[in-house]
This record gives C-alpha cells, sequence and structure tokens, in this order.
C-alpha cells in the first residue's frame, strides 16, 4: 500500500513538473514571440527595429508605467543587451569601467561586474553583444573583453592598440559595440592594416584583417564611432562599416575590402550605424560636412561597386547620431547637427515624405522602432512615441526620463513588452505591452 502511494506521489510530482516544463516552455514560446531578447547593438539584427506586438498605441499625460528601476551602475551612455534572462550594459566605476551583468526577472538584481579597462573621462559608450553563453564588449580605450555571461568570469583580452595599432579618428575612444557572426568577431581597430579585423569569438585569436586603402580626402583616418552591420548585397556577405574616412565593405570570407565611399565622411565624428536592405547601403553622419547617400551595391568583374542612388548635403539632411531606422520602405530618425527634427524619407527615391522643424525634445534622438511606432529618446531626456507611418507626424505621447542631469544618449531598448532607457547610474523600466 505505502509502495503503491509513493509511486502515485512520485507520479503526481512528475506530472506537476512536466507541467511546470510545458508552462514554462510556453512562456519562453511566447516571450520568443514577443522578441524578449535583444542580445546588442540595435537589437537582433542590428537595425533598431523590434519584433514586439501589443503595445501600447499611446501615453497617458505621465507616460506609460514604471515596472521598476535599477541603479548603481555607474556612469556612461552605454544602452543595454537582453539575453537568458539578463540584461547587460557598461559603466564607470570610479579609476575603472565594467561590464556588468543584471537579473531581468528580479528588477535588475546585480549579478556580477567584470573588469573592462581603465575608466575614461565621462565613461563607456558601446553595448555588450551577447552570443552563446559570451558577452563581447570594447572600452573607450580600446579594450576588448570576452567574458561568461553566467559568471563574468573572463575568457579572453585584447587591446585594439596593442594587439592591432588601432587609431581613432577623432578623440573621443572607441564606441563600438563588436559584431558576432557564427564563429567570428568582428570589430574594427581602426589601424592602417587592420582597419577592420575577424577573430575567433571563443579564443581571440585573428583570423584576418583586413587593410583599408584611402577612400578620399573627407573625414580622418582611423576608425569612426559606428558598428557593423551585415548585408548579401550583390551575392557577396560582407561588412558594412562607416570609418572615418566613410563608408566601406569588406568580405567575410576572407577580409578583402570591396568598396568605400568618401562622400558623407566628416572630420570630427562619423556616428550613426548604416542601414542596408538588398543591394541597398544607406549613410549618413552630421556635424556640418556630411550628409546622407544610398548607394547601390553590384558586381563588376571580380569586385564590387557601389552606385550612389542619391545624395543629400548636411544642410539638406544629416544625422548626427541617434541613427535612423526602415519601416517598410520609409526611413525615419531625427535629422540636423544636434537635434532630432523628426523626418520621414523614402529609402528607394529619397523622396522626404514629410520633416519637421522643430522636434518634441531638444539635442539629438536616439530612435529604436516597434510595433508600428518609433521611440525618439531627446538629449534632454525627453521620451516621444511617433507613428511610423508616411502620411505625416503623429505624435502619440511623450514623458520625462528621471534624474537626467547630463546629455541622455544611451539608445532605447524594446524588448518583452517593456522599454528600457539607460540613463547613467539608473536603469529605468517602464511597461509598455498592453496586457
Amino acid at each position: 500500500m505505502e509502495s503503491r502511494m509513493a509511486c502515485r506521489g512520485a507520479l503526481i510530482v512528475v506530472a506537476l513538473a512536466a507541467g511546470s516544463l510545458l508552462a514554462a516552455d510556453a512562456n519562453n514560446q511566447q516571450l520568443a514571440k514577443r522578441g524578449f531578447d535583444w542580445p546588442q547593438w540595435r537589437g537582433p539584427l542590428r537595425d533598431g527595429v523590434s519584433t514586439e506586438t501589443g503595445l501600447l498605441k499611446a501615453w497617458g499625460e505621465k507616460g506609460p508605467p514604471l515596472a521598476w528601476r535599477a541603479a548603481g551602475l555607474g556612469q556612461g551612455y552605454s544602452s543595454v543587451s537582453i539575453a537568458d534572462g539578463r540584461i547587460f550594459t557598461l559603466g564607470k566605476r570610479g579609476k575603472d569601467e565594467f561590464i556588468i551583468a543584471l537579473d531581468a526577472n528580479h528588477e535588475g538584481q546585480e549579478l556580477w561586474a567584470a573588469r573592462l579597462g581603465d575608466a575614461w573621462r565621462d565613461g563607456p559608450r558601446g553595448t555588450p553583444t551577447v552570443d552563446q553563453g559570451l558577452v563581447f564588449a570594447v572600452g573607450p580605450h580600446g579594450d576588448l573583453v570576452c567574458v561568461e555571461a553566467a559568471t563574468g568570469k573572463e575568457v579572453w583580452r585584447k587591446s585594439y592598440q596593442k594587439s592591432f595599432g588601432g587609431k581613432m579618428m577623432s578623440g573621443w575612444g572607441y564606441c563600438e559595440s563588436p559584431l558576432v557572426d557564427g564563429d567570428r568577431l568582428i570589430c574594427t581597430p581602426g589601424a592602417k592594416d587592420a582597419g577592420i579585423v575577424a577573430l575567433n569569438k571563443n579564443t581571440g585569436e585573428l583570423i584576418w584583417k583586413c587593410e583599408i586603402p584611402k577612400l578620399g580626402d573627407q573625414g580622418r583616418d582611423g576608425a569612426g564611432y559606428s558598428s557593423i552591420v551585415i548585408t548579401e548585397a550583390a551575392g557577396v556577405r560582407q561588412y558594412v562599416q562607416l570609418l572615418g574616412r566613410g563608408c566601406v565593405g569588406i568580405a567575410a570570407a576572407d577580409g578583402k575590402f570591396l568598396w568605400g565611399y568618401n562622400k558623407i565622411a566628416n572630420g570630427t565624428a562619423n556616428i550613426p550605424t548604416p542601414i542596408v536592405r538588398g543591394d541597398f547601403v544607406f549613410c549618413t553622419s552630421g556635424y556640418g560636412e556630411g550628409g546622407a547617400a544610398l548607394l547601390k551595391l553590384s558586381r563588376e568583374g571580380d569586385g564590387i561597386a557601389a552606385h550612389e542612388v542619391y545624395y543629400y548635403p548636411a544642410k539638406k539632411l544629416q544625422n548626427h547620431h541617434g541613427g535612423l531606422v526602415l519601416v517598410g520602405d520609409y526611413i525615419y530618425g531625427g535629422r540636423g547637427h544636434n537635434n532630432g527634427f523628426p523626418v520621414c524619407i523614402e529609402m528607394q527615391t529619397g523622396k522626404i515624405a514629410w520633416s519637421k522643424d522643430r522636434g518634441p525634445g531638444t539635442g539629438s534622438a536616439a530612435v529604436v522602432s516597434a510595433d508600428g511606432e518609433l521611440y525618439f529618446r531627446y538629449e534632454n531626456g525627453l521620451m516621444a512615441l511617433i507613428e511610423a507611418t508616411p502620411q505625416g507626424y503623429k505624435e502619440h505621447g511623450t514623458f520625462m526620463i528621471p534624474d537626467v542631469h547630463n546629455p541622455s544618449w544611451a539608445h532605447p531598448v524594446v524588448a518583452g513588452g517593456k522599454l528600457y532607457l539607460r540613463e547613467q547610474d539608473n536603469l529605468f523600466v517602464y511597461q509598455i505591452a498592453e496586457n
């Protein structure tokens, strides 16, 4: 009798456990549908577009409700990445900078902090990249570090300057968020013979390095402040990056230089991440010298040629920093030097569908998109919800981020029904799902 009861109890426990696993699996599937993970700079595809649905289409007078707030992250302008229930960011604490991991399920409780490198004057800017249990990050001094996502234990370390002779185009420190492509880590030391390099992501060993030829007279030699994206344009897998001298394409297979475009480079800081779709690349930079251009890539002999489809001088169209997003056939973002004047551009033609001469906030605007809406984060700390439509400017709410004392530059993140806003020492997390 006792054995039968014990057996029955064991079966009940197993059934309950199975039920819990099924519930957990269903929950994980739902989170996956929601686009819960945001494992790198500008999201899963590095395009600033979330796969979220069922989000609020308008905000009340005070904005969406605050779900929770975490403090103690240190100084800096880094955004966050999210993977497997953990949130990762960078922060300056005292004389050091750290990669920091938080528990996404327990209101940002700190899990660990791993030293990245010596402190930069106003903190780090890049965003960690998470892939298969590893976290990769670049500090302003050029420290490139790989750590375990679960523990923060250092796996390997390189220095852009010491390992590759790296160079920045100007003096604000490295801001790159490195790219993982399969078993490789792709990053931008900016050296003459190692402008872009591919490393074994597990060991840091060099696979190839690319020497960048002179693209033209505009801009400066060295790395810019942008991050790499992947395209299969013209039938060739390649890495597109905005360097100090302009936009380039590098063959993923062997690091061969494919093409370059100098016209949109400026001599101060080339920042926005390029937009890629099909055979096209949209690139822009600010500071009154850059402008914006659409390039079409095509095969020419054994190489790739970048043909200019259209070009706007800086006084007509430029993105200082904060980036742009492609939603449908239209590009949205902020235009102007140190301004985030909302603008909508038809990508293929360059036709400006609409443009505002003022923004709801002041300074540049960092922009992401989700569920047909645009999330504009202004330098003064104002958040705006703007509809992603070419039919005209339609604002659906604003609110001020608390405790803004420095430029509010960290890019917003939309994941798991929440809006994540890093603000120096704090992380504010807002509930933006309808249910």
